[in-house]
């Protein structure tokens, strides 16, 4: 499973309204589902903060990857918000976040589900990468700068 087949350019979202860790979640819950029908925004939610009650999913560098398994959810999906505004997401460095990288994958999808978390981790490790997302100023160059950084990244690995 590849991240640019599941992360499309209507799901790569640019100067989204922060607020607090809880409205980004809800924001996105509530986006992802009007789009995915068999997908609930409450259950996605409840899902996400679940997660988040486990251990913060922001890991530094004002990045976040909340990620969540739904029972309705039928193949992993992505969702990359650049956020208005950083946000405090409890992150391991103390750092508010503004870049947020979602991910819902299937109940039982494991190995799918280590192996996409380590491909977001990696990408969103790189300083560059954070940096040109940062810069970008539109939706479409934010999702082509992601696009560049997963072909990059598969280049990489292969």
């Amino acid at each position: 499973m590849n991240l640019q087949a599941i992360l499309p350019p209507e799901r790569t979202l640019f100067d989204v309204p922060g607020g607090s860790k809880k409205r980004v979640l809800e924001f996105f819950s509530t986006f992802i589902a009007q789009n995915t029908p068999s997908l609930d925004s409450q259950e996605v939610f409840s899902r996400l903060i679940g997660r988040e009650r486990l251990g913060s999913t922001g890991i530094g560098s004002g990045v976040a990857i909340p990620h969540a398994r739904d029972p309705h959810c039928k193949a992993p999906l992505a969702g990359f918000l650049k956020l208005a505004d950083a946000v405090d997401f409890d992150a391991v460095d103390g750092e508010p976040v503004d870049l947020v990288f979602v991910l819902l994958v299937p109940e039982e999808a494991d190995d799918t589900h280590l192996a996409l978390l380590g491909q977001v981790a990696g990408m969103m490790n790189d300083a560059e990468v954070r940096h040109r997302l940062r810069q970008s100023e539109s939706q479409r160059e934010l999702h082509e700068i992601l696009l560049e950084a997963i072909q990059r990244q598969n280049d990489e690995s292969a």
